[in-house]
């Protein structure tokens, strides 16, 4: 007898809906992966950076600039070095030449890595360890030997020397290694405070002797001027005197070669005013009131008294 099966199509339905479902699945893993994917093919290197690729762990360029920058997926690998200035603190104490000790010595050296040799820093050294292994060290012994050099007290007083030079002999150091140093400087130099206190006394006292002697230089410039002046008022006097008698000397010579010369000075240095006395005999001619001789007459008021002083 024949067997009769029945079936409602709903596993069909099921079977169907499943098999969508997986397949959307992985649609979705495929689209994840190739996000995944296309996300490692790219690597930004930030502004003030320099990237440097990677392959397998070996370095095959250190030049990447700022910007996207593109990489095999899972095979090559970009770091971004920061090619900035970097700066280095270093504190500790000293000692200088006369043996007096340096207490709290603090410095700080600015730096940079030399671009063209990331790939032996990151090599030979790796970025990380660069201060450990060349600028501690080297920091402390250049520093150290050049403030033993010199004395205390011309420390204090040739702080920017030594500085310069402790700068000069860091960039000599380190350069060859890819680290050059930008700036150098000395933050502080503390010594014993009896010993600072004596510095301080004795730089007084010379900025006192200094003062002096600015003064004393101004009052010798002082007298220096008033012994010119001096000097330039004597000679003025010298010519005006002997102009003066030159002048007296042609004065005369003319009044002998011109005896009527006399008569003409007094004629234009007469101020119009008549004398009090005329004459030089034994009877003087007096004129009375003399404050309104001066004053205009008449033509016959004049002849009258013309007249008068014939009659006597």
């Amino acid at each position: 007898m024949a067997e009769i099966k029945f079936s409602t199509g709903q596993g069909n339905n099921m079977n169907i809906d499943g098999k969508k479902a997986s397949r959307m699945g992985g649609v979705i893993v495929g689209l994840i992966v190739l996000l995944i994917v296309v996300f490692n093919c790219f690597t930004i290197v930030e502004e003030g950076h320099r990237g440097v690729r990677l392959r397998f762990g070996a370095i095959v360029s250190d030049n990447l600039s700022p910007g996207l920058n593109f990489k095999i997926p899972f095979i090559e690998e970009i770091r971004a070095v920061d090619i900035r200035n970097q700066v280095f603190p270093w504190a500790g104490d000293a000692y200088t030449k006369d043996t007096q000790t340096v207490n709290d010595l603090r410095l700080k050296v600015t730096y940079q890595y030399d671009t063209a040799m990331l790939s032996h820093l990151i090599r030979n050294v790796g970025i990380d360890n660069v201060e450990a292994r060349f600028l501690f060290p080297n920091v402390q012994k250049i520093a150290k030997d050049e403030i033993g050099r010199v004395d205390a007290e011309m420390l204090v007083q040739t702080r920017s020397t030594v500085q310069d030079l402790i700068q000069d002999e860091l960039t000599r150091v380190l350069a060859p290694h890819g680290i050059l140093v930008t700036e150098f400087a000395i933050e502080n130099i503390a010594f014993n405070p009896a010993f600072e206190a004596a510095i301080e006394s004795k730089v007084i006292a010379a900025q006192d002797v200094q003062r002096m002697r600015h003064r004393t230089d101004e009052r010798r410039v002082e007298a220096e001027q008033i012994e010119i002046t001096a000097r330039a008022q004597a000679e003025k006097i010298r010519t005006e005197a002997e102009a003066e008698a030159e002048a007296i000397k042609l004065i005369q010579a003319q009044l002998v070669e011109s005896p009527a010369y006399i008569d003409y000075l007094k004629i234009i240095q007469w101020n119009g005013t008549l004398p009090q006395v005329i004459g030089d005999g034994v009877n003087p001619f007096v004129v009375l009131g003399s404050e309104n001789y001066n004053a205009p007459q008449s033509r016959p008021a004049q002849a009258q008294q013309t007249q008068v002083a014939q009659g006597e």
